[in-house]
């Protein structure tokens, strides 16, 4: 059997199952009906059908899952056997116990045909996919073997060639290997004899610069040498300039204080003199009004020689002005 005569089983039986479902299902509630209206209130009569296709559908839901488990090869234990059964003896309960009651036997044998149809058909439709589910597994097993089979002889045959092919690449790859260690020793003795004049020509510039690094060197020791002895005179010069401005900047301050500590003068002193006092009064940050009483000059004046000291390029302007 291949897998579509498989499928084909699987189908027939499908379609049959679920054709003697509906037919009991449809039988059911046309004959349970009846009989729930004469058992339910008058103003609840339309509920009659509901109990017949709760069971029903019960029914069908046990078929599908047990097709659904069957296909899969699992198995859902007691309660799916429980459920299948319950619902089928319900049906054939609900379906001859108006004839029961009624005591016509041949009524409760017609009517009892389509349930325990659909009980047995149940059963066995799970039974022929539980044995087609096995079937197709031990076909697909053997499939599977027989696909192993060929592939391992395929592996054997690919292998044989791949040891082949090895050996004949090994015995390549020897006279190549022999090939190249004759080139490689000819490279060696060529590349040994490069190497001693390299490390010779090496040697040589290594000493060449040793020489001319060590020279270098010595220059810059003296070239440092000279720098550090200029930087000490420029900073003997340097201390003595600044020791030399020191004393001169004393010197004008004791000037200065001479000058102002003279007091206001009683005439007008000589024009250098008079300069000097408006000078150190600048200096000081006198007003024009004191440095004039100190040299006994006129406001105006004291005030030009203030420009003057103040914008020195501006005095010498006025200056031209005034010579003119």
């Amino acid at each position: 059997m291949n897998s579509v005569q498989t499928r084909s089983a699987e189908r027939a039986l499908s379609g049959g199952t679920w054709l003697i479902v509906c037919g009991a299902m449809l039988y059911s509630i046309l004959t349970v009906t009846p009989l729930m209206a004469e058992h339910t209130a008058s103003e609840w009569d339309w509920t009659a059908p509901i109990l017949p296709l709760v069971v029903d559908a019960a029914v069908v839901i046990v078929v599908k899952l047990d097709d659904v488990l069957a296909r899969l090869g699992g198995h859902g234990g007691r309660w799916p056997i429980v459920l299948r059964w319950m619902t089928g003896l319900m049906t054939l309960a609900l379906n001859t116990a108006d004839s029961a009651l009624r005591k016509d036997l041949v009524g409760v044998a017609v009517h009892s045909v389509a349930p325990m149809l659909l009980i047995v058909t149940a059963e066995t439709s799970l039974a022929y996919r539980r044995a087609i589910a096995a079937a197709v597994a031990a076909l697909e097993a053997k499939q599977t073997a027989e696909r192993e089979r060929r592939e391992q002889a395929a592996r054997e045959r690919a292998e044989q060639a791949r040891a082949e092919a090895r050996e004949e690449r090994e015995h390549t790859a020897m006279l190549a290997r022999e090939q190249r260690e004759h080139e490689a020793a000819l490279a060696r003795e060529a590349a040994e004899r490069e190497g001693r004049q390299r490390r010779e020509e090496r040697e040589a510039r290594e000493r060449a610069e040793a020489a001319e690094r060590e020279a270098r060197e010595r220059r810059e020791r003296e070239r440092e040498r000279h720098e550090q002895e200029r930087l000490r005179l420029e900073q003997q010069s340097r201390q003595r300039a600044e020791a030399e401005q020191r004393e001169r900047a004393e010197e004008a301050a004791r000037e200065r204080a001479a000058l102002l500590e003279r007091g206001p003068a009683e005439v007008k002193l000589p024009e250098d003199e008079a300069r000097r006092i408006v000078t150190a009064a600048f200096e000081a940050n006198l007003s024009v009004r004191q440095a004039a009483e100190l040299c006994g000059w006129s406001v105006g004046w004291v005030s030009t020689r203030y420009a003057e000291l103040r914008d020195p390029g501006t005095g010498g302007a006025e200056l031209a002005i005034a010579g003119r």
